[in-house]
C-alpha cells in the first residue's frame, strides 16, 4: 500500500469509524435556525408540530425554521522548504495527514470543501466540492510537492484568499509558522484557524557536537558546535518566537493548535474543535 493510500485509509477510518456515536464530526454543521411559531396550516410538515405549545393552546402550532447555508471549508496547506524536515516523518507528511482528516470531516458533515497549496505563490487550488476524489487529489499534491528551496509569503496567502473567497468561509491554514502572519483583515471576513505543524527536534534539539546542516528553505549551509549552550539558546529563541506567534493569533482572534509529527493529528483536531 502506498503512502497516499495509507494516509487516506487511516484518515477515513478515524473520521467515519472512530468518530461515531458520542463523537460527532470535527465540524459542527449549522443545520436549521429556529425562527418562530405559527398555527398549523394544511400542507405543513407534521414533524414540525410543537406538541407542548399545541397542548397548551388547544390547537396545533408548528415551528418555523430557516435552513442555513452549508459551511464552506477551505484547507490551505503552506509548503515552504522547512516542512521538508522530521525525525520520524517529515512535517510535509503530517500536513497531508491533517488535510485528509479535515477533508473527510468536511464531507462527513455535508459541507463544501476547497483546497489550496501555497508557498510564496498559489501553487494549486480546487473549487468547492463534496466529492471524495478531491481529498485524494489534494493529499497526493501535498505528498508529491517538492518543497525544497520554496519560501513562504503570508501576505500572498492572505490577499489571495481574501480576494478569491466571496462567501464567508472557515479557513484552516496548515504550516509550521516560523514566520508570523498578518491575517487580521482575512479574519474579519472569515473564520480563520491556524494549525501549527512541528517536529519535536525543532524545539528541543539534542546536543550533537560539531555538525553541518543545510537550510531546506534557503539552501544555506550551517556548520558549528551544537553543544549544550548553543542548543539551549536556540530552543529559547524558538520558544520566544512561538510566544509572539500565539499573541498575534490571539490579537487577530484566530484559534490555533500545534500538532507534532509524532502525535495523533485526529486527537489534536478533536481537542481544537471541542474547545478543550
Amino acid at each position: 500500500m502506498s503512502k497516499l493510500q495509507k494516509i487516506l485509509v487511516r484518515a477515513r477510518r478515524q473520521v467515519f469509524s472512530e468518530m461515531v456515536g458520542n463523537n460527532p464530526s470535527v465540524f459542527q454543521g449549522e443545520g436549521y435556525d429556529f425562527i418562530e411559531l405559527r398555527e398549523y396550516m394544511a400542507g405543513d410538515d407534521i414533524r414540525h408540530i410543537d406538541w407542548n405549545i399545541t397542548a397548551k393552546m388547544q390547537k396545533p402550532f408548528i415551528k418555523i425554521f430557516r435552513e442555513e447555508r452549508e459551511l464552506n471549508v477551505v484547507v490551505a496547506s503552506v509548503l515552504n522548504g522547512s516542512v521538508h524536515f522530521g525525525s520520524k516523518k517529515f512535517k510535509q507528511e503530517t500536513v497531508a495527514d491533517i488535510s485528509a482528516l479535515l477533508g473527510f470531516s468536511t464531507l462527513k458533515n455535508g459541507d463544501l470543501l476547497s483546497s489550496y497549496i501555497f508557498t510564496d505563490r498559489m501553487v494549486s487550488n480546487s473549487k468547492p466540492s463534496k466529492k471524495l476524489h478531491q481529498i485524494q487529489k489534494n493529499v497526493s499534491e501535498i505528498l508529491n510537492f517538492n518543497a525544497i528551496n520554496e519560501k513562504v509569503d503570508f501576505k500572498v496567502i492572505s490577499d489571495t484568499l481574501y480576494r478569491r473567497l466571496r462567501r464567508k468561509s472557515l479557513i484552516l491554514v496548515i504550516g509550521d509558522f516560523f514566520e508570523i502572519p498578518d491575517f487580521k483583515l482575512l479574519a474579519k471576513k472569515h473564520e480563520v484557524i491556524a494549525i501549527v505543524v512541528r517536529d519535536i527536534l525543532e524545539e528541543k534539539p539534542p546536543k550533537m557536537g560539531f555538525a553541518s546542516f543545510v537550510d531546506p528553505e534557503s539552501g544555506a549551509a550551517l556548520e558549528g558546535d551544537f553543544n549544550s549552550s548553543s542548543v539551549n539558546a536556540y530552543a529559547k529563541k524558538v520558544a520566544q518566537h512561538d510566544r509572539k506567534l500565539y499573541e498575534a493569533f490571539r490579537k487577530q482572534q484566530i484559534r490555533f493548535t500545534k500538532i507534532y509529527t509524532h502525535s495523533s493529528a485526529a486527537v489534536e483536531l478533536r481537542r481544537l474543535f471541542e474547545g478543550r
